[in-house]
């Protein structure tokens, strides 16, 4: 009996043990997953990865970090001819144009090209010649293309962008101060770009079929006697964009080199409700070209492996809305106090915009109302918020305002109330 006790008790102290061994292991894995974002080795010097979807940065390596940026800025050139130009126009070939530097279409002064067709020149093959003639086509010059790239970055939030040549060719201004600005973005400004192009610019579908196509072949023009004609010239792209072919779900992007920039890219990835943008900056030099691949993979690995789409009000739901008492408020009858219905006015339910969130994060949602308000009260006046917190930092607000009218107290309303009351 006291030996069948013992192993009794070998079992139960090895059966501990096991447990023990099995809940230290899970917290290695644990913590070395929490730390692989922070430690994850990248070639390039500055990179992001982005929530396409909401914007939010989900990792990023000296992302705000200006550089020049290459040949990713021809995303930029394609999207605002595609939203600001007619594919089916004919673009005649400026002297500037066909003395850009290679990368080139070889394209002849007083050849005409449709713009359809220039932009996978464009953005298949990353022709230098083919930017300049869309950029004279669309903005009168070079100059006229820059500043109209500089007013929408400005307008997608893009603080630290500025675009000199619509190809990416190193480039500088000095304005009227003095002051020397250079073409350059930051990791973040350029995936923020790359999330407007394939998500919400109205042509993001014409973007997407663009630069996911593998190859395609146009002719030149030339106009005789006011008749546009094929010239005999014809040419064939190949889309150089390799992440296309490794990773499931891959997107659309763009590569970019220059001996000052380095190796750059952008691209996206879309597995489900979850769409990834990755941004690389400087990524290697000569000979190291695939560096931007292997950056992209590991980068849209850590996305897949640890973000899921989240939204606001499953994590922390708001109670129904108050009605709010109303001082001076003309109710029903003399006494009677009135309340005011409240309605939320955002365009954007909090129920509806998701984001991309990683095990651990939460919202925390913070809601501001007076105690009441003063008539008269009109439908539609804004008399709260309510905010929804991601880590601290605000993610949404949603406005609540008034659903009814309540005028106010008046001579004329008391005496129509007494007059009411004497009747009866």
């Amino acid at each position: 009996m006291i030996s069948y006790l013992r192993y009794i008790k070998r079992a139960v102290v090895f059966f501990v043990l096991f447990v023990l061994l099995l809940t230290v292991q899970k917290l290695q894995v644990s913590a070395e997953e929490e730390d692989e974002g922070k430690d994850m080795q990248l070639y390039a010097q500055s990179a992001v990865l982005m929530d396409a979807g909401s914007g939010r940065i989900l990792f990023e390596k000296n992302g705000r970090q200006v550089r020049p940026m290459a040949s990713t800025t021809k995303i930029m050139t394609c999207i605002l001819a595609l939203e600001k130009g007619n594919p089916d126009d004919y673009v005649t070939v400026s002297a500037k144009a066909a003395s850009m530097p290679k990368v080139k279409l070889s394209m002849l002064p007083g050849e005409r090209y449709r713009l359809k067709d220039l932009l996978y020149s464009l953005m298949l093959e990353s022709h230098n010649d083919s930017a300049v003639a869309i950029a004279k086509h669309i903005g009168g010059s070079v100059e006229g293309i820059a500043d109209i790239m500089n007013e929408k970055a400005q307008e997608l939030g893009c603080r630290d962008t500025y675009f000199v040549t619509p190809n990416g060719l190193d480039g500088t201004v000095t304005e009227e101060s003095g002051k020397v600005k250079t073409h350059s973005t930051t990791a973040c400004d350029l995936a923020g770009i790359m999330a407007y192009c394939i998500t919400e610019s109205p042509r993001r579908e014409e973007f997407l079929t663009i630069t996911r196509t593998e190859s395609y072949s146009f002719p030149a023009y030339q106009e005789k006697d006011g008749v546009i004609t094929e010239n005999g010239r014809v040419f064939s792209c190949q889309n150089h964009n390799a992440f296309l072919h490794m990773m499931e779900g891959a997107l659309s992007g763009k590569t970019g080199f220059t001996g000052n920039a380095g190796y750059c890219y952008v691209g996206s990835l879309r597995q489900g409700d979850r769409t990834f943008v990755a941004a690389l900056l400087a990524c290697g030099w000569p000979s190291h070209k695939e560096y931007k691949w292997s950056d992209t993979k590991k980068l849209m690995q850590y996305g897949l492996s640890h973000y899921e789409i989240h939204f606001p009000k499953e994590e922390g739901a708001v109670e129904e809305l108050p009605q709010l008492p109303v001082k001076n408020g003309a109710g029903r009858w003399i006494g009677d106090i009135c309340k005011a219905e409240l309605t939320i006015l955002s365009q954007e339910p909090a129920d509806e915009k998701g984001v991309l969130m990683k095990e651990g994060e939460v919202f925390t949602v913070e809601k501001k109302l007076p105690d009441e308000l003063t008539a008269p009260v009109m439908p539609g006046n804004v008399v709260g918020e309510i905010r929804y917190l991601l880590e601290g930092e605000e993610y949404l607000v949603e406005y609540i305002g008034t659903a009814e009218e309540i005028p106010a107290v008046t001579v004329r309303w008391c005496v129509s109330q007494v007059l009411q009351l004497y009747m009866v």
